[in-house]
C-alpha cells in the first residue's frame, strides 16, 4: 500500500499541488468488483482545500488516472455500517450516497479517521459520522498503519515551510560548491554538520568576550531602577495632594450643578408666566369693546372684531399640562366665557333688531316696483350686513346656537320679504301677458280663456279643411275687423311675451346668485366643498355644563348636515320657496294664452339653466331653473302632442275642392317660427325630434285625407301638399328633416306624372286603339312590314282613323281638358302651369309613338298626321294664354 501512496503522489497528486494523506482500496458494493483508490487529499497552497478523490487504474496500462473528485465540504454523512462489528463496508453522502466496500476493515477505519481529522483540521463542518466506534474518532494519534497513513504525513504538512528565494539560492550556492552532494548525500551532511560546529563555537566565543559589556549594562540597569523608585515615591506625594484637590473640584461642581439647576427652574417658570401673560391676557381695549363696542359704527365694528379675534385666540389656547389647575388660569377661563357670552348676545340682538328693521323697510318700497317689471334691489343689505362677517364667523365657531337662531331668523324674515316682492313682481308680469290676450280678444271677438290668439294656432286647431276659396274669404272678414292683421298680431304678441318672460327670468337669475353669494359670506358657509370641516371644538363649556351644539338647525329641518353647501341650498329654498311655483303659474299662464308660446319659454329657460349650470352645477338657482325646465318640456311635448291630435281629427269638405290642406300651412307657420326662435338655442335636439315627429304626421293625415276626397282627385291632394312641404323644407333648410325632403319631392314628382297620365288619358282614342292593335300583331309573331297585309289595319284603314282626328278637334279637347285641370288645381301653389307643361310633353311623347309606328309598319305609305308636333304646341300654348 506504501508503493502505491508513492505511486500516486508522484503521478496524479504532484503535479496538481497536493499532497495525498489517506488511501483506501475500494470496490462497488452489490456490483462486479472492479478496485479502485478513494485518496483523501490537502493542496499546498493556501486556503488548503481538502478533496476526496476516486483514482482509477487505466484499461490501457499499468497507469492510474483521476476519475471522480468530491469536495469535502459536499461531504454530509460517513456511514461505516457496523460499529461494533468488523465490516470492510461503508457510505459517503455527498449530492448522493456511494456505497463502498474496503478491502480490510482496517484500511476502512483508516481511511473513515483520517477523513474526520481533516474534517476537524480544515473544516470544522458538522459531518455526520454514523456507526462509527467514538475510539475511533476520538484518539489523538493513530497506530500502526494508520499513523503512517495520515498521521504522519499530517504532521509533516505542519513543520513544512515553504523555502524563500535567497534560501534557495544558498542551497543551490552550497550545492554547486559541494558536487558530490547528489552523487554521496551522507558526505554531504557530513561536511555541513562539521561546518556547523565550527560556527557555534565562533558564537560561544563571541559571546565570552561580551561579558564585560554585560556587566556595564547590568550597572546601568540598577542605578535606573534607584531612579525610578525616586520617581514612584514623588508621584505618591503628587497623587496625594491632587486628592484633596480634587475633593474641593467635586464640592464646587456640586455647587455649580444646584446652581444651574436653580436658574433652569427659573427660566421655565418665566416661560411658563410669559406664556400665560402673552397668550391669556386680554388687553383693557378689547375687553371694553366686547362689553361696550358699538355695533353700527364702521370703527366700532372693526374694533369689535379685532376684540372677538384676540378673544377666541386667547380661549382656544393650548394649555400645558398643569395650568388648568393655577386659580389664575381658572380666573381667566371663566373671565374669557364671561365676555364670550356676553358679546355673543349684544350681537345676536343687534343683527336681529338689523334684520327686522331691513325687511320692514324694504316692504315700504315695494310700490315703486309694480309699474315696471323690476326687483328690488337688496344690494345696499348685503353690503351693510357684510362688515358683520367675521363676527358671524367668531359666533360661528363659539356659539352655534346663537348662530343657528340668527340663520333662522334671517330665513324667516327675508323669505317674507321676497315673497311680497316676488308675488308682487309676478302678478305685474301676468298682468302684462294678460293685458296683450284681452285686447286682442277685444279686437277678434274672441271670448273665453281658452281662445287663441294667433293665425297659425288657429288655423291648426280648425277641425275642418276648407277651400281655398273660402278659407281666403274668412281671412279677409278678419282682417276687416282691425287695423291689425291676425298674423302681425300673433309676432307682436309672442315678441312681447318673449320680452316678458326674459325679463322675468333676467330679474331673478341675478336675485337669487347675489343672494346665495350673500349668504356663503355671511354665514361663512363655502360653497364648493363637498363635507364641510369640522368646526372648532370651544374650550369652556356652556353654564350648564353642556358643549355647544355643533348639529345645525334650520326652520323646520332638524336633522343634521353634513355640509355646509346643503345648508346653503336649505337656506336657499326656504327664503326663494315661492319661486318655482311662481314661474310655473307663470308657464301655465303663458302657455293657455298660446300654446306656441312654449317654444320661446323652451329655449329661454334651457338658455338660463346652461348658464346657471356653468357658474355652479349644484346651487339652488341651477335646481330651481332645471325643475321648471322640466315643465316648460313637458308643455312643449303636449303642445306638439296637440298639433298631431289635430291632424288626425280632421275632416274634409264633401261640395268644395281641397286645396293645401290647414294643417301643411300650419307645420310650414311652425317651422318658420321654430326655426326663427331656436336659431342660436343649446336644445335643439328637442325641436329636431318635434320636427320628425310632426312631418311624419303631416304625411300620414295628407295620405288620409286624399284618400278620403271625393270632389279632388287623390292625385291632385298628393301632388299640391307635397309640393308646398318640399318647398317649405327646401327653404328653410332644415338639416334634420333632409331624408323627408327627398321624400316629399319623390311623392310630389310620382304623383304629378300620375295625374298627368290619367287625365290626358287617350286624346286620340281611336288612333290610339288602332295602334294597339297593330303592336298586338306585332306582339304575335308578325312582321312589321307585313302588318299592313292584314284587312282591319291596312293602309286604308289608316287613313280613315287619321281624318277622324284634324288639329282643330284636337285642339278643342286639349282646350276641355285645361279647363278641367283648372278646376282641380288650386290658386295657392300655381301648379298649372307646371301640370299643362308636363301635359304637353305626354301628349308629345305619344304623338312620336305614333309616327314611329307608322314609319315601321307602312314604310313608303306617305302616310301622316293631320297636325304636326309644332301645330301641338301652338294649340298648348294658345290654350294657356287664352285662360
Amino acid at each position: 500500500m506504501t508503493a502505491i501512496k508513492h505511486a500516486l503522489q508522484r503521478d496524479i497528486f504532484t503535479p496538481n499541488d497536493e499532497r495525498l494523506l489517506g488511501i483506501v482500496n475500494v470496490c462497488k458494493a452489490g456490483k462486479k468488483k472492479k478496485n479502485c483508490f478513494l485518496c483523501a487529499t490537502v493542496t499546498t497552497e493556501r486556503p488548503v482545500q481538502v478533496k476526496v478523490v476516486k483514482v482509477k487504474k487505466s484499461d490501457k496500462g499499468d497507469f492510474y488516472k483521476r476519475q471522480l473528485t468530491w469536495e469535502l465540504r459536499d461531504l454530509t454523512e460517513v456511514d461505516a455500517k457496523d460499529a461494533s462489528k468488523e465490516n470492510p463496508e461503508f457510505d459517503l453522502h455527498f449530492e448522493k450516497v456511494y456505497k463502498w466496500v474496503a478491502s480490510s476493515t482496517a484500511e476502512k477505519n483508516s481511511f473513515i479517521s483520517c477523513i474526520w481529522k481533516l474534517n476537524q483540521r480544515y473544516l470544522r463542518k458538522k459531518v455526520e459520522f454514523v456507526n462509527v466506534s467514538s475510539q475511533l474518532l476520538e484518539e489523538s494519534v493513530p497506530s500502526g498503519e494508520s499513523q503512517s497513513v495520515a498521521g504522519g504525513d499530517e504532521d509533516a504538512l505542519d513543520d513544512y515551510q515553504e523555502l524563500s528565494t535567497r534560501e534557495e539560492q544558498d542551497i543551490e550556492g552550497m550545492m554547486e560548491m559541494c558536487e558530490f552532494a547528489i552523487s554521496n548525500a551522507e558526505g554531504f551532511a557530513e561536511k555541513l554538520f562539521k561546518e556547523l560546529q565550527v560556527l557555534d563555537g565562533a558564537n560561544i566565543q563571541s559571546i565570552m568576550a561580551s561579558e564585560k559589556q554585560v556587566n556595564i549594562l547590568m550597572m546601568l540597569l540598577d542605578e535606573a531602577l534607584t531612579e525610578v523608585d525616586t520617581i514612584e515615591g514623588k508621584l505618591s506625594s503628587y497623587e496625594e495632594m491632587l486628592q484633596s484637590v480634587k475633593d474641593q473640584m467635586d464640592q464646587i461642581s456640586q455647587s455649580n450643578r444646584l446652581i444651574q439647576i436653580s436658574n433652569t427652574n427659573n427660566g421655565k417658570l418665566l416661560d411658563e408666566i410669559q406664556f400665560l401673560v402673552n397668550y391669556m391676557d386680554l388687553s383693557k381695549g378689547h375687553i371694553r369693546a366686547l362689553q361696550e363696542g358699538d355695533l353700527t359704527s364702521p370703527k366700532g365694528i372693526e374694533a369689535c372684531i379685532n376684540a372677538s379675534e384676540a378673544l377666541l385666540q386667547c380661549m382656544n389656547v393650548a394649555l400645558r399640562p398643569g395650568h388648568d389647575k393655577l386659580m389664575a388660569v381658572t380666573q381667566q377661563q371663566l373671565l374669557f366665557a364671561e365676555l364670550r357670552d356676553t358679546f355673543a348676545r349684544r350681537l345676536t340682538n343687534h343683527l336681529n333688531n338689523v334684520f327686522v328693521h331691513q325687511g320692514h323697510d324694504q316692504s315700504s318700497t315695494l310700490s315703486q316696483h309694480t309699474v315696471e317689471l323690476t326687483l328690488p334691489k337688496h344690494s345696499p343689505l348685503h353690503r351693510d350686513l357684510l362688515r358683520y362677517a367675521k363676527l358671524m364667523e367668531w359666533l360661528k365657531n363659539t356659539h352655534r346656537e346663537k348662530y343657528e337662531g340668527l340663520s333662522r331668523t334671517y330665513v324667516d324674515y327675508m323669505s317674507r320679504l321676497y315673497d311680497r316682492e316676488i308675488k308682487d313682481f309676478f302678478e305685474v308680469a301676468k298682468i302684462k301677458m294678460a293685458g296683450t290676450s284681452k285686447e286682442a280678444k277685444g279686437k277678434f271677438g274672441l271670448h273665453g280663456s281658452s281662445g287663441k290668439l294667433t293665425g297659425s294656432t288657429s288655423s291648426l286647431n280648425k277641425l275642418t279643411v276648407q277651400g281655398s276659396n273660402s278659407r281666403r274669404s274668412q281671412s279677409s272678414s278678419l282682417l276687416d275687423m282691425g287695423n291689425m292683421s291676425a298674423s302681425d298680431l300673433d309676432v307682436a304678441d309672442r315678441t312681447k311675451f318673449d320680452k316678458i318672460f326674459e325679463q322675468v327670468l333676467s330679474e331673478l337669475e341675478p336675485l337669487c346668485l347675489a343672494e346665495q353669494d350673500f349668504i356663503s359670506k355671511f354665514f361663512k358657509l363655502q360653497q364648493h366643498m363637498t363635507i364641510a370641516p369640522p368646526l372648532a371644538q370651544p374650550e369652556t363649556e356652556e353654564a350648564d355644563g353642556s358643549v355647544p351644539s355643533r348639529i345645525p338647525h334650520l326652520a323646520e329641518h332638524r336633522h343634521s348636515l353634513s355640509s355646509e353647501k346643503d345648508m346653503v341650498r336649505l337656506m336657499m329654498n326656504n327664503i326663494f320657496h315661492s319661486i318655482e311655483t311662481e314661474l310655473n303659474s307663470l308657464i301655465a299662464l303663458g302657455d293657455k294664452i298660446d300654446s306656441f308660446h312654449s317654444l320661446y319659454m323652451l329655449v329661454k329657460m334651457s338658455h338660463h339653466v346652461w348658464t346657471a349650470e356653468n357658474v355652479d352645477p349644484a346651487s339652488f338657482l341651477s335646481t330651481t331653473l332645471g325643475n321648471v325646465l322640466v315643465t316648460v318640456k313637458r308643455n312643449f311635448d303636449k303642445c306638439i302632442s296637440g298639433q298631431i291630435r289635430q291632424m288626425e281629427e280632421v275632416k274634409i269638405s264633401k261640395k268644395s275642392k281641397v286645396g293645401i290642406l290647414s294643417f301643411v300651412t300650419g307645420f310650414e307657420e311652425f317651422a318658420e317660427l321654430a326655426e326663427t326662435i331656436f336659431r342660436n338655442a343649446e336644445r335643439r335636439g328637442d325641436l329636431d325630434k318635434a320636427y320628425v315627429k310632426l312631418i311624419r304626421a303631416v304625411f300620414m293625415n295628407v295620405e288620409k285625407v286624399a284618400n278620403e276626397s271625393q270632389k279632388t282627385p287623390r292625385d291632385v291632394v298628393m301632388m299640391e301638399n307635397f309640393h308646398h312641404i318640399f318647398s317649405t323644407l327646401s327653404r328653410l333648410k332644415i338639416s334634420c328633416l333632409d331624408a323627408e325632403r327627398r321624400e316629399a319631392k319623390h311623392k310630389y314628382t310620382d304623383h304629378l306624372q300620375s295625374y298627368v297620365i290619367n287625365s290626358l288619358g287617350q286624346p286620340l282614342e281611336k288612333l290610339n286603339h288602332f295602334f294597339e292593335g297593330v303592336e298586338a300583331r306585332v306582339a304575335q309573331g308578325i312582321r312589321e312590314e307585313e302588318v299592313s297585309y292584314q284587312l282591319a289595319f291596312n293602309k286604308q284603314e289608316l287613313r280613315k282613323v287619321i281624318k277622324e282626328y284634324p288639329g282643330k278637334e284636337v285642339k278643342k279637347g286639349l282646350d276641355n281638358l285645361y279647363k278641367k285641370v283648372d278646376k282641380h288645381l288650386c290658386e295657392e301653389e300655381s301648379l298649372l302651369q307646371v301640370v299643362w307643361h308636363s301635359m304637353q310633353d305626354e301628349f308629345i311623347r305619344q304623338y312620336k309613338h305614333f309616327e314611329d309606328l307608322i314609319g315601321r309598319c307602312y314604310p313608303g305609305s306617305g302616310i301622316t298626321m293631320e297636325f304636326t308636333i309644332q301645330d301641338m304646341l301652338e294649340y298648348f300654348s294658345s290654350i294657356a294664354q287664352s285662360h
